[in-house]
């Protein structure tokens, strides 16, 4: 699924297209500032998005064995909720008609 999937997938339960894809764009912006800023946004039953550093070290070319220095860098990092992991791996079934309205 991608971004204009989801704004078509919930469309119809925040009054139209146009307002689904100002309320995907504003809860996106939200997490991505947030995590660029340095705070941890956790969502409940969903997951967690934060900022992690790496540090620096030496990698590998694959091509040609050569040893490259990486320099040091923050990535963000999404941590699944329990709740979703038991959804995805079947052990919780999804609940009958709680996407719809």
């Amino acid at each position: 699924m991608n971004k204009a999937q989801l704004v078509e997938a919930i469309a119809d339960k925040v009054g139209g297209r146009q307002q689904a894809a100002e309320a995907v764009d504003a809860v996106l912006d939200a997490i991505v500032r947030a995590v660029v800023s340095g705070d941890r946004v956790s969502v409940t039953g969903f997951g967690s998005f934060e900022k992690v550093d790496r540090p620096a070290r030496y990698a590998r070319n694959p091509q040609t064995g050569e040893r490259v220095r990486v320099k040091k860098t923050s990535v963000p990092r999404f941590r699944a909720g329990q709740g979703f992991k038991d959804l995805v791996s079947g052990s919780k079934k999804l609940p009958r008609g709680s996407a719809e309205r």
